[in-house]
């Protein structure tokens, strides 16, 4: 096109025209533009200006870039149409070349236009001379008369009285097949249609040449001779005798595999994650759209939406780095996928959160069945280049009998009761009810509460005692976190310290606790106290940090505390989480002369082998089986075995959760060094540290008895 170009710009900012414009003056684009901003306005200037080419913003004060698209293919079928915006996202994009865009350019990428401008204005000169081949052919009923479609076109011509087809040497060697291996017959065409595709092309076939069509077009399918399927794009026009009968139809046919594989994969980034290959949030919000629209339609339709969020990612994704997590979530949703059905769908909707859609269940069991099954699969190890990685999951439940039309209520009732199984202990489901709606709303209260509190460090150190079961001395003291809330009063520790570990601010509290506890240690020491080891519990985040032994040098020199004074509980899960790291960590706080034990001991995934490389000196048996000392026999021989077992690694054992004479006296009678709980005494404040010390009854109930009992 050797004149100016008529270019009709659709654009409602004057500076973003003028910026499009330069663009393509620097191209040496010769052009003449007219600027439109209404809808009026557009729709004459396709009369009076006679467009070559459109460019139209998107978002428009009067009318969406959509309906520009619908009004100028109307009025000026084949006129190039790019949008040019910077509102435009990718699922609008895709969108738009569904419409018939011809294509789109963000303006801050405004280095796109003039390559797109030129492939536009390329193929509808190319179109058009399409157009006027088919044309051509009409009138003429010559056999070559599409050859002019170019070197790049297969060209058919069939003569429906004879049912035969001719294929050009173009259109076979498309299929891969040389001129002599394709015959005359219409099975050589329709033989090698996609079977899903098939019907439709006949259907349509039949359609133009019933005269319903005013021409055939279609894209489909076809088998290429290596096996592959390839994309073509098949034109054809029926011929009439003097009859009015058809007797004849000729076409082309293109090879469009690689533009049909661009806009697939446009597709999938739009609707599938990048890392795992699943559905993303929006094909997910998607599909269980339609599952609630099913519902509306037949009664006896169920179906469930789970919220799936593992419980420890966060731990392993900083600790071992995001290769390993990325390799995790893969893993994860692998496993995802095997527990499912086919037609249910497992989602990622980011990070380490996924959901599933469980459609035609047929009671709340078919979801909790589920739900089981996937807690069991997570719960075996992950090998990750060689790093054996333990997590679990916490699940919510919905169903689809809440009666929501929209998808985004169902997820976020899903997202409510997992929220819910984490507050109970992680590692589980919860289905979700209306009440939960209600303990969501408090916990999200208990956040806002909890983090004013870290800001004023509103908690208090409490401390309770550690008794040698030999001489029935106090050998130390243990830091217990307190926080009186202001309108609430005293808030268990078990409310809100899984929540500051799920919130991260349980490493400000640790550092506080820290710091606090050294303080209190020194003052005793100033006092006169005797020497007392003070224990302090270490989170799983605080552990996984580099610089936790550098913050406990730097506490421990502020008041003056000697390290050989402070004891590190670090639990038995944390420990096993990545076996390396631990001892490497255990070494640098041990060379620097603190003392580490391994709490609630028999509660996770420890064995010898593993427990016997840590540079550890205690361990502390879990008080649930303290607990079941009178009641559970199996309880009584696992802390039989535990003792025994530590004392043979010349490890000290520490029994918690005392309560009652009866399980301090089966404790004596297997010789567990040291016992700790509410039998002895309530944690105190720092400041009544002392005067417990002293207290007359709490002396006498740590006493040692002369005569030990041995018969439970």
């Amino acid at each position: 096109m050797n004149r100016e170009l008529n270019i009709l710009m659709l654009e409602d900012t004057a500076t973003d025209a003028e910026l499009t414009k330069r663009e393509l003056r620097r191209a040496n684009i010769a052009f003449c533009p007219k600027c439109v901003q209404t809808r009026e306005a557009f729709t004459a200037a396709l009369d009076d200006f006679a467009p070559d080419l459109i460019l139209a913003d998107y978002a428009l004060p009067t009318f969406d870039g959509l309906s520009a698209l619908t009004i100028a293919q109307e009025k000026r079928p084949g006129i190039p149409f790019i949008f040019v915006s910077g509102s435009i996202g990718e699922e609008i994009a895709i969108e738009t070349l569904k419409q018939g865009a011809t294509d789109y350019v963000l303006k801050h990428r405004l280095g796109r236009l003039v390559p797109a401008v030129r492939r536009a204005l390329q193929e509808a000169q190319e179109r058009a001379e399409r157009q006027r081949a088919e044309a051509a052919l009409r009138e003429s009923e010559e056999r070559y008369a599409l050859a002019v479609h170019g070197a790049n076109d297969g060209l058919w011509d069939w003569n429906l009285k004879t049912n035969e087809i001719y294929f050009s040497p173009r259109w076979k060697a498309m299929l891969g097949c040389d001129e002599f291996e394709i015959g005359h017959s219409p099975d050589e065409w329709f033989n090698r249609i996609h079977p899903e595709d098939v019907r439709r092309i006949r259907a349509e076939l039949d359609a133009h040449l019933a005269g319903q069509t005013p021409h055939f077009e279609n894209e489909y399918r076809v088998l290429h001779k290596d096996g592959t399927c390839r994309w073509v794009l098949s034109r054809g026009i029926a011929v009439r005798d003097a009859d009015g009968q058809t007797c004849r139809m000729a076409g082309s046919q293109t090879d469009v595999t690689e533009r049909k594989r661009a806009e697939e994969q446009l597709l999938r980034n739009a609707f599938y994650d990048a890392l795992t290959g699943l559905p993303n949030r929006a094909l997910f919000i998607d599909r269980l759209g339609r599952a609630i629209e099913f519902a509306k339609r037949y009664n006896d339709y169920l179906f469930a939406a789970l919220f799936l969020d593992s419980d420890r990612f966060k731990i392993i994704n900083d600790s071992l780095g995001h290769l390993i997590g990325d390799q995790l979530l893969i893993a994860i949703a692998q496993r995802l996928k095997a527990c499912l059905s086919f037609g249910d769908t497992v989602a990622r909707l980011g990070g380490d959160e996924f959901a599933i859609l469980l459609e035609d269940i047929k009671d709340v069991s078919g979801a909790t069945r589920v739900a089981d099954q996937i807690q069991k699969a997570l719960r075996r190890p992950f090998n990750l280049n060689g790093q054996e990685v333990f997590i679990t999951a916490s699940i919510g439940i919905t169903l689809s009998t809440t009666g929501y039309d929209r998808p985004e209520d169902l997820l976020r009732d899903a997202e409510t009761a997992m929220y819910r199984a984490k507050a109970l202990g992680k590692a589980r489901y919860e289905v979700f009810d209306l009440g939960m709606q209600g303990r969501t709303l408090a916990l999200l209260q208990l956040e806002v509460d909890l983090r004013r509190a870290v800001e004023a460090e509103g908690f208090e150190a409490y401390y309770q005692p550690i008794v040698s079961l030999a001489s029935g001395e106090v050998a130390s003291v243990e830091t217990l976190l307190r926080w009186q809330h202001p309108q609430r009063g005293f808030v268990s520790p078990a409310e809100f310290i899984p929540l500051a570990e799920e919130t991260g601010l349980i490493m400000p509290i640790g550092e506080w606790v820290l710091r606090t506890t050294c303080a209190h240690h020194q003052t005793w020491r100033s006092a006169g106290l005797p020497p007392l080891r003070t224990a302090i519990n270490v989170s799983a985040l605080q552990f996984q940090r580099p610089n936790l032994p550098l913050l406990i040098s730097q506490a421990l020199k502020q008041t003056g505390v000697p390290p050989q004074c402070l004891e590190l509980e670090i639990t038995e899960s944390i420990a096993m989480q990545d076996i390396a790291y631990s001892i490497a960590t255990f070494n640098e706080l041990v060379a620097m002369g603190i003392q580490i034990s391994i709490d609630d001991f028999g509660t996770g995934y420890s064995s010898l082998a593993y427990l016997k490389r840590f540079p550890i000196q205690a361990i502390k048996i879990d008080q649930s089986f303290v607990r079941g000392i009178l009641a559970d026999p199996n309880d009584r021989a696992i802390i039989s075995a535990t003792i025994a077992m530590a004392h043979s690694l010349k490890l000290k054992v520490i029994a918690e959760g005392v309560e009652t004479q009866e399980q301090l006296d089966f404790l004596r009678s297997q010789q567990c060094d040291e016992a700790q709980g509410n039998f002895f005494s309530q944690p105190v404040p720092a400041n009544m540290l002392g005067a417990l010390l002293t207290d007359a009854e709490f002396l006498e109930r740590c006493r040692p008895l002369n005569r030990v009992a041995t018969s439970h």
